[in-house]
């Protein structure tokens, strides 16, 4: 599993379970907006629904730096806004092709947990501080179809067994808003 892309909800949760990640996983269908997991997460054992739900946002700057920012469901954040605070210049949306070719996931199913394919660490994770202030974290497991719940060591854990060092910073207050 090491040597290739870790590209299914299976693969990803045996790497986790590999690395010692504690983890709680929860299959639902398809999700595709923050309104619609909102909604389907209303049915939910009120233990299940604790923590920050997120959504993810995999940007490419104009010299070809790659970010993942990741922030709680409801931050509102403005793209535009987002550049300096970041050190990055004019930023855009990743294709999905890159998307794809370096973090194995398509769109809708982006997540900080797709940096297990980032094996040579092109991509920041960009983490809005608020987020950090949960003790437990929710992301896709690779695939819109599920979710899966870290405690925040667990995730900074996940972050260190990838190698990858987070940016962390309040992203509304850094772009003024």
């Amino acid at each position: 599993m090491e040597t290739g892309k870790i590209t299914t909800k299976a693969e990803f949760l045996a790497w986790l379970a590999e690395k010692g990640i504690a983890h709680e996983t929860r299959d639902h269908p398809a999700l595709h907006t923050v309104e619609e997991a909102q909604a389907h997460r209303a049915g939910w054992p009120a233990h299940e629904r604790e923590g920050a739900f997120c959504k993810n946002l995999f940007l490419k700057d104009k010299k070809g730096q790659l970010f993942l920012i990741v922030t709680e469901e409801d931050r509102e954040l403005k793209l535009n806004s987002l550049s300096k605070p970041i050190g990055s210049a004019r930023l855009s949306f990743g294709n999905a092709e890159l998307m794809w070719d370096i973090l194995g996931v398509r769109p809708g199913s982006v997540t900080p947990f797709a940096l297990v394919n980032d094996r040579q660490r092109l991509v920041t994770p960009v983490l809005d501080a608020p987020l950090l202030e949960h003790e437990r974290l929710n992301f896709h497991p690779l695939d819109n179809r599920a979710t899966t719940a870290v405690s925040r060591a667990g995730f900074m854990q996940f972050l260190r067994e990838t190698g990858h060092e987070p940016l962390i910073l309040d992203l509304v207050a850094a772009a003024g808003g």
